[in-house]
C-alpha cells in the first residue's frame, strides 16, 4: 500500500536497535548481479518534458542523484542547449518547467542559490529564462519553502503553484517521514497552499485558506478563479477525504465546495477519491477523475463533471472497461484522455454530450509507460493540441523524449539520451486469462537467453496499490521485476482484481477482500502460463513492494506454492497497522469501516493471524522512516516467522522512506533480493 502510517517512537527505536544500518553491500557478490546493477545505474532518468504552446520548442529535465538539469531544444530535438541559473550546471536541482503563453519564456524552480547547510527548511527560487538566449535567467522570487507544479494564467501575467511555507521535506507520501517528536498531529504540521506570483512585480500571494491543505489546482480560462482539491491538515492523512473547491483567485476569497465525495449525490462517487480538476474551455464546468484510489498521484477512475457555479454532479463515463488516468479538455464538448487498457496506455478522444462522454477514437495504444512529469500518464500539448510530447519507456527501450504531431502513429523519439542502453533481460509478452468471471491481464518477461528446451523457475511480482497497474517501463536501480529476468527467471507481473485497466468495477472488486480474490487471480495466471511454457512449478517465487509487500507476506500463509519470498515494505497485520499510522482515512473505503467498527474484516486479511501456516523462506526489507508501510509491520512479520523456525532475514535501511533515495541503499536492496532468490530458488537446475 502506498500509504502514510505513523511510525511510533518506541518501535522506531526498536527497529534501529535490532537492525544494523545498511551502509555496505553484502560480503558475497555474484558477478552477474554486480554487472546487472552497474548497467542499471547508467540510465539517465528524464524527470519532465514540456512542449511550448506554439509547438516549436521542447524543454526537458534530467535527474541524477538529487541533481537535475534543464535542456531546451527545437521540437524535433535539434539545437539542444542548457538553461540554468547555476554557476556550475548540474550542481543543484532545477525542475518544475512551465512554458509561458508567449512560447519564448520558460519558468522553472531552482535551489541553486540556496545554502542548504545553513537552514533546515527547504528554500526554492523561481526563475524565468528567455529561451531566445537574451541573458541569464532572471529570478522572479526567492521562497522560504517548497514550491512545485508551476502553472501560468492564459494572459501570462501570473504563475500559480503549490507552496509549503517553511517546508522541511517534500510534500509527498513517498518521502521519509519526520522523526516522531512533540505532540503528534500538532507539532511541525506543514500546510500546502495554492499561491500565485505576479510576474511583473514579483508579488507573492497565498490564495487558498490558511487552514486548508491543497493538493491540486487549475486556473479558470480567464485566470480570475481557481479550482482545487483540499482538506483540513494534516495533508498526508486527509487526501482521501478531499473536496473540490472553487474560489476567486484572490487572497482571503470565499471558497465554495462543489463536490464532497462523502456526501456526493452520485452514488458511484460516494466515499471515493477525487483528482485532477480541469476547467472546461468556457469556464462553465469542472471535470475531474473520481474513483477508488490508493494514493495521490496514482490516479484512476471515471471522469466526472460539475457546473463551476454549483449544481448536479455527473459521471460522464459509467461502465467503461478502461481506466482514465489523465485528461484534458480538447474543446467545449470533447476530451483527450490517456487511459489504461488491459495493461497498456491508450490515448483516446471522447465526445461530451450533456452528462455523458463517449469514446470516439483511439489515437494509439502503447505497451509502454508515458508521462510528462506533472501527473500519472500526463502528456504535454501545444496550445492548439496538435503537437504532443511525453517521456516514454518500456521493457525494450530506455527513457527518451517523444514528440511530434498528434496522430494515429505514436510520436517518435527526439532524444538519444539513453539510446546506447540495451536490455539484459528477456522479451516481454502480455498474457491474459479468465478467472471467476473476470478477465485478467499481466506481463510476462522471458528469461534472458531463453531456451525452450530448458525448464525455468518463475518469480511472481505483485504491484503496489492495489489501485494501480503494471505497465511496461524501463527498470531503475530501485526494486523491480525486470532484473530477475536477466538472471534466468521467468517473471510474471499480474494485474489482478483491484488493478487499473478493466474499468472501475474491476478496481473495486477486491474491497473488503484483500489477499483472497486477487491472490486467486494471480494463481490462475500462474496456471495459465505454466500450461504453455517450460516452467517448474516447484520453483516459484513471490515478491512485491507496498501492497505487493503485503501480498508477499500474506500469500505464503494461504498457499505453499511459493518456495522463496522477498517482501518489500509490507503490511503483516492490518489491525495493528490501523493504530500505527496517521493516514487512517484511506482504509474505510477499502475495508468498508474502521477497524474499531469492523475488526473482523481487517483480521481476515492479516498474515499474522495465519502465521502457523507459513513455511516459505522470506527476506523482508523496509526503510526505518517509511511513512506509508511502517517498519513495525516488517518487524512483526519477521518476529513471527523466526518464532516458527522459518528461514527469514530483516534488513532495515536508515533514513529511508517508502521510496529509497540513497543510491547505496537502492543498489543494496535489489542485490540482496537477487541473492535471496539465487539461494532458495536457483535459476539453474
Amino acid at each position: 500500500m502506498l500509504k502514510r502510517p505513523h511510525l511510533p517512537v518506541p518501535m522506531l527505536l526498536l527497529a534501529m536497535a535490532l537492525a544494523p544500518a545498511v551502509c555496505a553491500e553484502p560480503a558475497s557478490v555474484d558477478p552477474r548481479i554486480e554487472q546487472l546493477l552497474t548497467q542499471l545505474t547508467r540510465t539517465q532518468p528524464i524527470e519532465a518534458v514540456a512542449i511550448s504552446p506554439d509547438g516549436k520548442q521542447l524543454a526537458w529535465v534530467i535527474e541524477q542523484q538529487g541533481k537535475s538539469t534543464i535542456t531546451v531544444a527545437a521540437a524535433d530535438g535539434s539545437h539542444a542547449h542548457p538553461v540554468s541559473a547555476a554557476a556550475k550546471r548540474g550542481s543543484c536541482a532545477e525542475s518544475g518547467i512551465a512554458w509561458a503563453p508567449d512560447s519564448r519564456h520558460l519558468a522553472f524552480v531552482s535551489n541553486c542559490s540556496i545554502d542548504m547547510t545553513s537552514t533546515k527548511a527547504m528554500q526554492n527560487d523561481i526563475y524565468l529564462a528567455d529561451t531566445a538566449g537574451n541573458g541569464a535567467p532572471a529570478r522572479l522570487a526567492q521562497l522560504k519553502g517548497y514550491a512545485r507544479a508551476l502553472q501560468w494564467t492564459a494572459d501570462g501575467n501570473s504563475l500559480g503553484f503549490l507552496y509549503v511555507p517553511g517546508a522541511t521535506r517534500h510534500a509527498s507520501a513517498l518521502a521519509a517521514a519526520k522523526p516522531a517528536a512533540g505532540e503528534v498531529g500538532v507539532t511541525g504540521v506543514e500546510v500546502q497552499h495554492v499561491a500565485s506570483l505576479d510576474v511583473a512585480s514579483g508579488r507573492l500571494r497565498e490564495l487558498t485558506p490558511a487552514g486548508m491543505y491543497a493538493y491540486e489546482f487549475h486556473w479558470s480560462p480567464d485566470g480570475s478563479r481557481i479550482a482545487y482539491t483540499a482538506a483540513l491538515p494534516p495533508g498526508d492523512n486527509n487526501w482521501w477525504i478531499a473536496k473540490l473547491y472553487v474560489q476567486s483567485a484572490q487572497p482571503d476569497a470565499a471558497a465554495t465546495v462543489l463536490v464532497d465525495p462523502a456526501n456526493a449525490d452520485s452514488g458511484s462517487l460516494h466515499g471515493l477519491q477525487i483528482a485532477l480538476p480541469r476547467w472546461s474551455p468556457d469556464g462553465s464546468r469542472i471535470a475531474f477523475i473520481g474513483g477508488l484510489m490508493s494514493d495521490q498521484g496514482a490516479t484512476g477512475g471515471d471522469i466526472y463533471a460539475v457546473p463551476s457555479a454549483g449544481g448536479a454532479l455527473s459521471n460522464l463515463t459509467p461502465g467503461i472497461h478502461v481506466t482514465p488516468s489523465w485528461f484534458s479538455w480538447s474543446g467545449l464538448q470533447s476530451l483527450l484522455v490517456n487511459q489504461i487498457s488491459n495493461g497498456q496506455v491508450q490515448l483516446a478522444d471522447y465526445a461530451v454530450h450533456d452528462d455523458r462522454a463517449t469514446q470516439q477514437k483511439v489515437w494509439f495504444t502503447l505497451p509502454a509507460n508515458v508521462g510528462d512529469g506533472t501527473a500519472a500518464l500526463a502528456v504535454s500539448l501545444s496550445h492548439d493540441q496538435q503537437k504532443i510530447a511525453f517521456i516514454q519507456s518500456s521493457y525494450a527501450a530506455a527513457p527518451e523524449v517523444h514528440a511530434g504531431a498528434l496522430g494515429s502513429t505514436p510520436p517518435p523519439a527526439v532524444t538519444a539520451i539513453n539510446a546506447a542502453l540495451k536490455p539484459s533481460w528477456g522479451n516481454a509478452e502480455s498474457v491474459e486469462w479468465n478467472n471467476e468471471g473476470l478477465h485478467v491481464q499481466g506481463w510476462l518477461l522471458y528469461p534472458a537467453d531463453y531456451d525452450p528446451k530448458k525448464t525455468y523457475p518463475m518469480i511472481v511480482v505483485v504491484h503496489g496499490g492495489p489501485s494501480s497497474a503494471v505497465i511496461p517501463s524501463w527498470p531503475s536501480v530501485g526494486y523491480g521485476g525486470a532484473p530477475l529476468s536477466a538472471l534466468g527467471y521467468f517473471v510474471l507481473m499480474t494485474n489482478p482484481r483491484g488493478s487499473y485497466g478493466q474499468g472501475e468495477k474491476f478496481v473495486q472488486a477486491n474491497r473488503k477482500d484483500f489477499g483472497y480474490g486477487d491472490l486467486r487471480d494471480t494463481l490462475a495466471g500462474i496456471d495459465a502460463v505454466e500450461k504453455k511454457l517450460p516452467i517448474d512449478d516447484k520453483r516459484l517465487g513471490l515478491t512485491g513492494w507496498s501492497y505487493g509487500g503485503f501480498m508477499s507476506m500474506f500469500a505464503p500463509t494461504q498457499t505453499q506454492r511459493f518456495r522463496a519470498v522477498v517482501a518489500g515494505a509490507g503490511i503483516s497485520n492490518w489491525q495493528s497497522y490501523y493504530g500505527q499510522n496517521l493516514i487512517d482515512q484511506w482504509m474505510p473505503p477499502f475495508f468498508g469501516a474502521s477497524v474499531y467498527d469492523d475488526p473482523a474484516v481487517y483480521a481476515k486479511s492479516s498474515a499474522i493471524n495465519f502465521i502457523k501456516q507459513a513455511k516459505t523462506p522470506t527476506l523482508i526489507v523496509v526503510g526505518d522512516r517509511d511513512a506509508e508501510c511502517p517498519a513495525p509491520q516488517s518487524f512483526e512479520m519477521w518476529h513471527a516467522l523466526r518464532a516458527q523456525g522459518v528461514p527469514t532475514s530483516l534488513v532495515v535501511y536508515p533514513n529511508e522512506g517508502h521510496h529509497f533515495v540513497d543510491p547505496v541503499h537502492q543498489r543494496d536492496v535489489l542485490q540482496r533480493a537477487l541473492g535471496w532468490f539465487e539461494k532458495y530458488l536457483p535459476a539453474t537446475n
